[in-house]
């Protein structure tokens, strides 16, 4: 009978240390989606009011890729074409509507999808961030134009024109 006590305390045991340690891993993750939330809203702010601080927070050897078919930059090349909306204080404003963020097993990975109001309607962007000396930094970005199923032989038409 005790070596059945026994066993069921440390079943119990267990149990608890697992419950404890998935509620962490909860509050960890939650914590680590806030701060990328934060992270992508600044670097949105930073855009919408030409600060080339949005040019900090991709990383040296981030990629941007954007609506047109020709859009795929380093952040170098990125800066270099969008430093005249920057100059103008013109840059672009994005609204995020809904945004998914996921993280690699070690938390030093983060990617995301989002949906976002622009001056071009509706985009879908996703992105590929990593954590470099406790801060965010964004490795990748592609931008891209929601465009309704129904009217994609218009749109075909429109890219066939090229």
């Amino acid at each position: 009978m005790r070596n059945n006590t026994n066993i069921y305390i440390l079943v119990v045991l267990i149990f608890l240390m697992n419950s404890v340690i998935a509620q962490k891993q909860q509050t960890t993750d939650s914590v680590l989606t806030i701060s990328v939330n934060q992270f992508i809203d600044e670097w949105h702010s930073n855009a919408a009011a030409a600060d080339v601080k949005y040019f900090d927070k991709i990383s040296k050897d981030g990629i941007y890729i954007g609506t047109d078919a020709t859009e795929l930059w380093t952040k170098d090349e990125f800066y270099l074409w969008s430093k005249k909306y920057f100059d103008h204080g013109d840059a672009w404003s994005f609204t995020t509507i809904e945004r998914n963020v996921y993280f690699s097993d070690d938390r030093q990975y983060a990617w995301f999808d989002e949906l976002l109001e622009t001056n071009m309607g509706i985009c879908r962007a996703s992105g590929v961030l990593k954590k470099s000396k406790k801060i965010w930094e964004i490795e990748h970005y592609h931008l891209s134009l929601a465009i309704p199923n129904e009217s994609m032989d218009e749109v075909k038409k429109i890219i066939g024109q090229r």
